[in-house]
């Protein structure tokens, strides 16, 4: 099933790193410490996959505020997020702003809106590469003391969060597939000095671009 809770973190950017290298030289997380009123919280950003060294995907840009929702307004802490279109949640494949493209009429039929969301969502393409090319990419818009809006799934125990990254599109038979939804993705955003938000999208190569009202592939 999908997660028991999911949402945004919203706060300021303390510090960055990497997670210490492996024996084979690998980092698996970018780590994020975001200070918000009940205290520091730690974040880690998936930037690779266990499975290949050319395993993660990712996607870098600026969108506008009002393109994010209410999200952008909301007080730091963190703050449940209804699974739904128009709540703040984001949707790697479903929202506008993360595809690139127009919106869809809300009056079209479903079916329709969907082929239409194809079309659209060639915009913006990912990019392949290393663990080290995706945290390269990432880094430069982690500036210490920008403000951060972080989603994904709260820690169960102490304040953080992580899956951030993609939340649907995993294949049948992996472990993931249950964890399967729509409205549930996780990104990282930083508010930059003109009110613009910088974003870092995040996905496995082995999860599809295309999934069913349950986040499952098809």
């Amino acid at each position: 099933m999908p997660f028991a809770r999911y949402g945004v973190l919203s706060g300021t950017l303390h510090q960055h790193f990497r997670d210490t290298p492996d024996t084979e030289g690998a980092w698996f997380h970018v780590n994020l410490r975001v200070d918000a009123p009940d205290g520091r919280h730690k974040c880690a950003v998936d930037v690779d996959s266990h499975d290949s060294a050319t395993g993660v995907q990712w996607k870098v840009f600026t969108v506008d505020a009002a393109a994010l929702g209410p999200v952008a307004a909301l007080a730091p802490g963190f703050h449940e997020l209804a699974r739904t279109p128009g709540s703040g949640a984001l949707d790697y494949i479903r929202h506008p702003a993360l595809r690139g493209g127009a919106a869809r009429p809300s009056w079209l039929p479903d079916r329709l809106r969907e082929l239409l969301g194809r079309l659209l969502r060639t915009s913006r393409p990912w990019t392949s590469g290393t663990n080290l090319d995706a945290a390269l990419a990432f880094e430069p818009m982690l500036v210490v003391g920008r403000p951060v809006l972080v989603f994904g799934e709260p820690f169960n125990a102490g304040l953080g969060m992580h899956n951030i990254h993609q939340n649907q599109g995993d294949p049948f038979g992996s472990q993931w597939w249950p964890e399967n939804g729509i409205w549930q993705d996780g990104a990282t955003l930083t508010r930059r000095p003109d009110g613009r938000y910088d974003v870092f999208l995040n996905k496995f190569s082995t999860q599809k671009d295309h999934t069913d009202a349950d986040g499952h592939p098809v």
